[in-house]
């Protein structure tokens, strides 16, 4: 029934223009805006969209919304800290100072930031 369909995500964040900025300047995507239906399209490798509408009452979601998989993490935490990025520390990770985890086994090496209305982001390691 949907398996030609062009599905995409999306959720919602408590300012679009605080989003615009930090996913088209900070993270440096590709953003459109829509502004009779009130939305943004991020636009990602491999012909992806994700939408996000702005919603009043947002909570921001507790889990990873987007992972980013990048050659380096390192290099990638780096350049993300330089851009003002904070990244978050969790209780049963070992994480090292950037706040990276690198396990010993097949998960991948990770780190996990926020965006400004609290939604969970992450960089790994994008060779496994």
């Amino acid at each position: 029934m949907f398996a030609d369909t062009r599905a995409f995500s999306g959720f919602s964040v408590d300012d679009l223009a605080k989003a615009k900025e930090f996913y088209g300047e900070t993270l440096g995507l590709r953003v459109s805006q829509d502004t009779d239906m009130g939305t943004l399209s991020l636009h990602l490798a491999g012909d992806t969209t994700v939408m996000l509408y702005q919603k009043d009452n947002h909570e921001a979601a507790s889990f990873t919304i987007l992972n980013f998989p990048v050659d380096d993490v390192d290099r990638a935490v780096d350049e993300l800290t330089a851009r003002g990025v904070r990244f978050e520390r969790y209780d049963g990770f070992d994480m090292d100072d950037k706040g990276i985890v690198r396990p010993k086994g097949k998960e991948p090496t990770i780190a996990w930031f926020k965006d400004p209305a609290g939604n969970v982001l992450s960089v790994l390691d994008g060779s496994l």
